[in-house]
């Protein structure tokens, strides 16, 4: 196919829509057990719990500790009447998350298997679903425990239950694959972006379930955010036989083209493929997908780090996991945003999405946003040595990609995290291959692992890909917070110059109902985690990691406080208090703004402690984070001075309360407007 520029002419495109999509959120049926003959039509399920998807079963006892939260099997039915308009369509049952076996019937007739808890499947139920008739769908899921599924052990709760959206996808007889790993059936593959111009290679793969051969014609089109064409192209004319697909490669260039670079300017074009049926000299247009698309280069320096589009971009941010107070991992579209809002106030540029395909939502808003992804596999602690555990890491490994090919925000691809037996030879042969599977998926993106913090720096596990991340606890599980990151950080740059080093996971436990004036390190494993310590740990491993150009990401653990069951510390049975922010989102701990004072550029003033309410000691001290130069306090409406300071924290050591109640009140001038923050604190 010949290289197509872009369009002569200003012309603008709207995308037609052929595709019928609908969710299949409500009216569920669902009971925590499993029933022999709950996949009949006639089942009587009159007996069971209404509920909505998405749905978990273990949104309350996978986070109350003791590690005997629920996994076993669970069913849900739902009645559905299928438009009669969609007769003569083929019809796919789409579930975005199911965790993790799931078994599927429609009106009583088997369906298939889907194993691995985080990606989207696809079943064809066209022979099957009746349009205008009541169609009986029946789900078995289950989250028991299974050694030849990833993951079979990790530090989070392995929530069950149909956890993400469900949907039907009516489409066309002559159509762009469906059941490419529940991939979009489109792949945008972009090289040699500049900013005066950019390749962009469209792979379709379309299918032909008519009874027939069909003459097809595949047209591309790329437009900008307005809907000007920019680049488009057509293919030549092609048979396709009946039940047979075909895959199209065409090749586009972007002249000028506005580039996605991160936060600046997260720009996202929309490529569009029209499959066009001209059988008999006809044009009809059967089948259209929609991607958008950002244009970028990555690359990654073992001494200068990240850059985006040719320029250095230090990616700092934090570690996600799927997760919400009440509702466990049933969350919604709004959760994610609220989730993202949150990343986006403290002034992060990158996520690490742990340790698990996330919802298109999360990938979605990311390209949106210009944050930087690392996205990877549930291959956390434990490799079984069968043939069955292989095959299906390796599939939830391409599942992932594909699914998730044309995000722009996706640098890395991960294949594990903190493999227990890194030297053993079962972990590293599956390592291999995983790392194999990304370079012939992917090879313009970089593969990633995270080796565990008490392993070897040179542990075979961590040597199989372009890139490593390390997860490193100074300062919490062993060694000193103040030192030994940037300590051990050189060491391993001065003795594997040319390895490409990230810090994937650095962080220490929060509560924040308890306080203690600089509190020296707490057990890891003990109910006293006070949140002053975290503030401490983060502002001394900041600094250490700031001045290091050569790590080229730093990941916070964790965003957000999340379940797991297994653990009880820090006065919260069941939960990780690593997070910045607390599991129902409502308190930003104090360490959060300590990161928007170094990360955000939105003016930040924020007196520390301020949780600590009920005060003992009449000697305290008064600890600012700001980005503003200069800081003024007042106590109890006496001035305490103004500090100046080019670290973001301003203070106070000794400052003198009175009996009852004291209000402390900081001014700030940033950008040229005046800030206040105030808090009170009583003695007695």
């Amino acid at each position: 196919m010949p290289l197509a520029g872009s369009a002569s002419a200003a012309t603008t495109y709207t995308a037609p829509d052929p595709r019928v999509w609908i969710h299949l959120n409500s009216g569920w049926r669902f009971i925590r057990s499993d029933v022999a003959g709950a996949q009949a039509p006639g089942f009587n399920d009159s007996g069971w719990t209404s509920v909505n998807t998405p749905h978990t079963w273990n949104a309350v006892d996978g986070a109350d500790g003791g590690n005997n939260y629920y996994r076993g099997v669970g069913w849900y039915r739902r009645h559905y009447t299928v438009p009669s308009e969609l007769a003569g369509k083929r019809l796919y049952l789409q579930f975005a998350g199911v965790n993790q076996v799931a078994d599927v019937w429609v009106n009583g007739t088997y369906l298939g298997q889907h194993k691995g808890g985080y990606s989207r499947f696809r079943f064809d139920a066209t022979a099957v679903l009746v349009p205008g008739g009541d169609n009986v769908i029946a789900v078995k899921v289950t989250n028991a425990r299974d050694t030849d599924i990833a993951p079979v052990g990790a530090d989070y709760t392995f929530q069950g239950g149909i956890y993400r959206n469900v949907s039907l996808w009516a489409v066309d007889d002559l159509h762009v694959r469906m059941t490419d790993y529940a991939g979009p059936g489109i792949y945008l593959r972009q090289s040699n972006v500049t900013a005066a111009s950019a390749t962009v290679t469209v792979t379709t793969k379309l299918w032909n379930d008519s009874g027939t051969t069909r003459s097809v014609v595949v047209r591309t089109v790329i437009a900008d955010k307005s809907g000007t064409i920019v680049a488009e192209a057509g293919s030549t004319a092609q048979t396709v036989p009946a039940a047979t697909g075909a895959e199209i490669r065409q090749t586009l260039r972007i002249d000028n083209p506005r580039l996605w670079n991160g936060l600046a300017d997260p720009y996202l074009h929309n490529a569009s493929v029209e499959i066009h049926d001209v059988t008999g000299g006809g044009d009809k247009i059967t089948d259209v997908v929609t991607e958008r698309l950002g244009l970028r280069s990555l690359a990654v320096d073992a001494d200068t780090g990240f850059r985006l589009n040719g320029s250095h971009l230090h990616l700092h941010g934090v570690n996600l996991h799927q997760d919400r107070a009440v509702k466990g991992w049933a969350i919604s579209d709004a959760d994610h945003t609220q989730d993202f809002d949150l990343i986006g106030e403290i002034g992060a540029n990158a996520i690490r999405m742990a340790h698990y395909q996330h919802d298109q939502k999360d990938y979605n808003l990311a390209d949106e946003r210009g944050m930087v992804v690392w996205a990877e596999i549930p291959l956390v602690d434990i490799v079984t040595d069968s043939a069955a555990f292989t095959t299906s890491t390796q599939n939830q490994l391409r599942e992932l990609i594909r699914q998730n090919y044309n995000h722009p925000s996706i640098a890395f691809w991960g294949i594990g995290n903190e493999l227990l037996d890194y030297n053993g030879t079962a972990a590293n042969k599956l390592l291999a291959s995983l790392a194999d599977i990304i370079e012939a998926e992917d090879p313009d993106r970089f593969s990633t692992y995270a080796v565990r913090g008490e392993d070897p720096d040179n542990a075979q596990a961590g040597l199989h890909t372009q890139t490593t991340g390390f997860n490193k606890y100074y300062g919490w599980y062993y060694g000193s917070k103040d030192n030994d990151l940037g300590a051990w950080a050189d060491n391993l740059h001065a003795n594997s110059p040319s390895r490409r080093i990230a810090m994937s996971e650095y962080g220490v436990g929060a509560s924040t109902t308890q306080h203690v004036l600089n509190p020296p390190k707490p057990a890891p494993g003990g109910s006293w985690h006070p949140e002053e310590y975290q503030s401490l740990f983060h502002e001394a491993a900041w600094r250490q990691l700031a001045s290091r150009p050569y790590i080229w990401g730093t990941f916070v653990w964790a965003m957000f406080d999340f379940p797991s069951d297994g653990r009880n510390e820090g006065g919260q049975p069941g939960i990780n208090d690593k997070g910045l922010v607390t599991r129902d989102r409502q308190t930003r701990k104090d360490a959060f703004y300590w990161y928007k004072a170094n990360w955000a550029d939105t003016p930040t003033l924020y007196i520390t402690s301020r949780r600590w309410t009920q005060r003992t000691d009449a000697t305290t001290e008064l600890k600012v984070y700001s980005n503003a130069g200069q800081v003024t306090a007042t106590l109890n409406g006496t001035s305490l001075g103004t500090l100046s300071s080019s670290d973001h924290i301003f203070r106070w050591p000794s400052i003198t309360l009175r009996p009852g109640q004291n209000t402390v009140t900081v001014t700030a001038t940033i950008n040229g407007s005046t800030y206040t923050d105030s808090v009170n604190w009583t003695l007695g």
